[in-house]
């Protein structure tokens, strides 16, 4: 019998969030992208255009600025994406981090996300 691996869910990386869609914001992602849920993205201070969070980037997307909410692909003009931007707790074994990045780059990124009251949790809470 074949082996079948369920891809990752939008927003399985919630543990809670804020009522109705206060926790959500749709936003602009730049061009030629394509995420998975639970990526931790930056946002361009220039353009407000989001992306990948880059450790070492200096134009805005080195600061963590919220969570991709589902699977994003999107085009040579960019697209938009819903991502969760405050009041949540999320599960931080599902988030996806940039390729290399520390662990201190990575708990920087962690207090950024809470001071946007996005906080990490190791496993589900009650």
């Amino acid at each position: 019998m074949p082996v079948m691996t369920e891809p990752v869910h939008a927003g399985e990386f919630i543990v809670s969030e804020g009522n109705n869609s206060i926790s959500r914001e749709l936003i602009e992602l730049a061009p030629d992208l394509t995420l998975l849920p639970g990526t931790v993205l930056g946002k361009e201070t220039a353009t407000d255009v989001y992306a990948a969070l880059d450790p070492a980037a200096d134009n805005g997307l080195q600061m963590a600025a919220g969570v991709l909410w589902d699977h994003v692909t999107t085009d040579a003009t960019g697209g938009e994406a819903v991502i969760i931007a405050r009041l949540a707790e999320v599960h931080q074994d599902l988030l996806i981090w940039p390729e290399g990045i520390t662990d201190e780059q990575k708990a920087s990124a962690a207090g950024e996300l809470a001071s946007l009251d996005i906080i990490l949790r190791q496993g589900e809470q009650a």
